[in-house]
């Protein structure tokens, strides 16, 4: 399993002296998804990304994440852009303008399925892709009846024996990731060890889901290896998801995993994360009151615990 992200009184500190320990010339990402408008937990992340990555003379790349094809806009991709100018964050790769003219980009998903479909058809060759109708109804009824949720690998349907056929509407394509752990090392926390099927996995990694979009878990994996990332920076509810990411990662070849660094969240006051399904206040309504930049990037700082003058 797992450690928790460290708190913010001390996360500082941590940071500070991670950053310094780091070689130069990472590679690292800001990878918003278009399917709302960025809040102050986007700038949080930014904070760090950006920070991490001058401090080690390393490269911050921008990638826009919208593979979820039912909730991705384009204004939410040019608010995004616009936000991200406005706050004083510049990639190094691509030019935040190149995003604007709606052509073709290898940095935004929805542009790159052909690289999903190799990575998938590499998965396929070696037998580990099967189609899965379990739905969250089917993992919550066999949770029911055993008085515990489905953590190993493989799903309550055994779909994996089935053979169903993949051209059905409705069907998830998933990835048996096999068992045992894997190991990575996160900056702040250290070495980790954690199983990439578990409680919180609910059973083998899906890959593609029902609508038919490339899942956020398989996206990833392929984007940081197409785009060379070395350094995965972003928040600590993201933590028990590294096990399966770097399992996939392994089996899609890379040798080593990249570092990664969880970072405290911004939280509502009932301790639920910022979130754009749940109305958490905008930049642009935040910039558009009356607040600056400077200080919407003081105030995400001093809630996660950034150090003095790291903004």
């Amino acid at each position: 399993m797992a450690a928790q992200a460290v708190p913010e009184a001390r996360f500082g500190d941590a940071l500070r002296a991670a950053a310094g320990e780091l070689p130069p010339g990472l590679r690292t990402r800001f990878a918003p998804a278009a399917t709302g408008y960025l809040h102050l937990g986007h700038v949080a992340n930014a904070l760090v990304v950006w920070g991490v990555a001058r401090a080690t003379a390393g490269s911050v790349v921008l990638r826009i994440e919208d593979h979820d094809r039912q909730r991705c806009r384009p204004e939410y991709e040019a608010a995004l852009l616009d936000d991200l100018a406005a706050l004083g964050f510049s990639p190094d790769e691509p030019p935040i303008d190149s995003f604007r003219t709606r052509t073709a980009s290898a940095y935004r998903q929805r542009d790159n399925g052909a690289a999903y479909e190799a990575a998938v058809a590499r998965l396929d060759a070696a037998s580990l892709v099967y189609a899965c109708d379990c739905s969250r109804t089917t993992f919550a009824a066999w949770s029911a009846a055993h008085g515990r949720a489905w953590s190993r690998p493989g799903c309550p349907g055994g779909c994996a024996g089935r053979s169903l056929r993949r051209g059905r509407a409705g069907l998830t394509l998933r990835l048996a990731l096999g068992g045992g752990d894997e190991a990575w090392t996160d900056l702040v926390l250290g070495r980790q060890v954690g199983e990439p099927v578990g409680a919180q996995a609910g059973g083998d990694l899906p890959i593609r889901d029902r609508h038919g979009n490339w899942t956020y878990a398989l996206c990833v994996v392929v984007d940081d290896m197409r785009h060379r990332i070395d350094l995965v920076i972003r928040g600590e509810d993201l933590l028990d998801a590294t096990p399966a990411q770097v399992r996939l990662g392994r089996l899609l070849g890379r040798a080593e995993p990249p570092l990664f660094l969880h970072h405290p969240l911004i939280r509502r006051a009932d301790g639920h994360k910022l979130s754009k399904a749940d109305g958490a206040t905008s930049v642009r309504e935040l910039l558009a009151a009356g607040n600056t930049a400077a200080l919407l990037r003081e105030r995400a700082a001093g809630v996660i615990g950034l150090p003095e003058g790291w903004q």
